[in-house]
């Protein structure tokens, strides 16, 4: 057995000088020194914060490997990562590894977690009926039937316009003959008349009868026709996303993590309710984690990086922090039981000033955009939460980080919220009046909100107003539908920025602040018609791929200044 491991490490271990062209680590590049990014995460046993640098060697054998890889063709892009460790004899070595599958190379890269064999036939048919499902949506979004429905509809509205005006001049011909008549006629020859342009006025409601029968006529069997593409819409995302948690569960029961306090888990138990997406495990950090503690390696610093072309805001040969979603939350598990000496409790200074780059282990920067002694407006990135989730693993969030850096039982609470996938500005209070005048105004929709998203698909209007009520299913949380009985009017104007291709920039003013309102009017049929890119709730997300949802501006007035405040943020996509 000790032979085996040993022949296993052999081919999975390999020097850092092959990636640094034979040089010597001179003493600055000292395995965690230069460290610009670190990997943390809470132990789930103990709750202590753990962190692992992205140090300057990391990234100097991780660009050497990018080095290596540049005479592979990749038919799309995915992450790559390098970990430094220390071998029980003292010797440094490198691990490598690549997400998910890959069709190049496979030896002297780590293997994929223990389990995915007994799921990857499985994986390959869901995946590959999730293509079939996601060609026929495609086939459903795009139905020639709605271009002509909506044709028809500003038809018949342009032709209800022009029979509506004409009505209008013959009441207000016949007002005037019925007062002249009156003026001039008495008995017989008065209601003749009268009666007569009682006929007229019978006559034009016929009209309008014959006119709405006509168009209903007309137009119900595209309704019908899209009524029935509706409902197979939603029996095919239901289905999807059926597929999609089955798959996710199979998987999270199947695959399993060591760490380096020996304990071995499914990734199911770490999953917090299923609340972890499908892949969870099959990203660098998790392999590379696994990997040297089921070897009894000592991690020192680890390094990951986007190659091969480009998706969504991943970029070849730039370097990425843990994802938010599949690797944040299991990294205090993977990280538990290392020694002191190589990670230390996360902490920060309680003085630290605000401006500064707040928790660097999460590697999502918070940046201050204005601040005086009654409020503060940040900038909060994509994939970090606005404020603290129900469980351990969701307690990092921007209102936590800001805490931090404010004295012990400071007052700081936000006004409003956004997404844990959208980006951008963030207002908070620093008092409790405060917070009271500001949350007034937001409620009475006094704030002028101003977001920018990239929409998958061609918005025909230049601009217009989206009205459909929203309602949470709590069987589906946090999806949001539109549901016209039960929903609460949701109001959003819109304003195309720019078309290119088959993306569409728009401008959204939302006028309520329901929860994912902006997402839902984007994806619905009867909104926009196009989902967010990168949105996977309601559209198609790639790994690694941001939601392209950003909170540019708000403009409020200042609660005790009384001062009109517009704070800007640049929109990074």
């Amino acid at each position: 057995m000790f032979c085996r491991i040993l022949t296993v490490l052999d081919s999975l271990l390999h020097a850092p000088t092959a990636w640094l062209d034979g040089a010597p680590i001179a003493a600055a590049q000292r395995p965690a020194a230069g460290a610009d990014y670190h990997y943390w995460g809470y132990c789930p046993r103990t709750g202590a914060a753990y962190t692992l640098p992205r140090s300057a060697l990391a990234r100097a054998v991780a660009q050497g490997l990018m080095a290596q890889l540049a005479g592979e063709t990749l038919a799309e892009g995915k992450m790559f990562g390098v970990l430094l460790v220390q071998t029980p004899t003292g010797k440094l070595a490198v691990l490598r590894a690549f997400s998910g599958l890959w069709q190049g190379p496979s030896a002297g890269w780590v293997p994929p977690l223990p389990g995915r064999p007994q799921v990857a036939l499985q994986e390959a048919r869901t995946l590959d009926q999730l293509r079939t499902i996601k060609d026929r949506l495609l086939v459903l979004e795009r139905l020639p039937e709605q271009d002509t429905y909506a044709r028809w509809q500003q038809q018949q509205q342009a032709d209800r316009h022009i029979l509506n005006q004409r009505h209008r001049d013959r009441k207000q011909a016949r007002d005037l003959q019925r007062q002249t008549l009156t003026d001039t006629l008495t008995g017989e020859p008065l209601a003749e008349a009268l009666a007569a342009l009682r006929q007229q006025s019978r006559g034009d409601k016929a009209e309008r009868r014959r006119f709405k029968r006509q168009w209903r006529d007309r137009l119900a069997p595209l309704e019908a026709a899209l009524q029935s593409a509706d409902a197979e819409i939603t029996a095919l995302r239901q289905q999807r996303r059926d597929l999609s948690r089955q798959l996710q569960a199979d998987m999270h029961a199947a695959y399993t993590l060591t760490n380096f306090a020996g304990e071995s888990l499914p990734i199911q138990a770490l999953a917090r309710g299923g609340n972890l997406p499908t892949g969870t495990g099959d990203c660098c950090a998790p392999k590379l984690l696994h990997t040297a503690a089921q070897y009894g390696l000592e991690p020192l610093a680890m390094a990951e990086f986007w190659w091969g072309p480009a998706q969504g805001d991943r970029r070849a040969g730039e370097f990425y922090g843990a994802c938010a979603d599949r690797c944040q939350p299991i990294m205090g598990f993977l990280l538990s039981g290392l020694s002191a000496q190589v990670l230390q409790t996360a902490t920060i200074p309680a003085g630290a000033h605000p401006a500064a780059p707040l928790h660097p282990c999460q590697g999502l920067e918070i940046t201050v955009l204005y601040q005086d002694p009654w409020l503060i407006a940040v900038e909060k990135p994509a994939g970090l939460l606005s404020v603290p989730g129900r469980y351990r693993d969701r307690a990092d969030s921007a209102l936590s980080r800001l805490r931090l850096t404010l004295p012990e039982g400071a007052f700081l609470q936000p006004v409003h919220r956004l997404d844990q996938d959208t980006s951008g500005l963030l207002l908070l209070a620093l008092d409790a009046d405060t917070h009271r005048q500001l949350s007034q105004q937001f409620a009475q929709r006094q704030v002028a909100k101003t977001y920018q998203a990239i929409v998958v698909g061609q918005v025909a209007k230049s601009s217009g107003i989206i009205d459909l009520p929203l309602w949470g299913d709590p069987t589906q949380r946090p999806r949001q539908q539109v549901n016209w009985p039960q929903g609460k009017p949701s109001q959003t104007r819109f304003e195309v920025l720019h078309r290119e291709g088959d993306f569409t920039r728009i401008a959204f003013y939302p006028l309520t602040g329901r929860t994912h309102q902006l997402r839902v009017h984007a994806a619905h049929p009867q909104g926009l018609n196009a989902p967010i890119a990168g949105d996977r709730l309601y559209g198609h997300s790639e790994p690694g791929q941001r939601l392209h949802l950003h909170a540019q501006s708000l403009q409020f007035t200042h609660p005790h200044s009384q001062a009109a405040i517009l704070i800007n943020s640049a929109v990074p996509f």
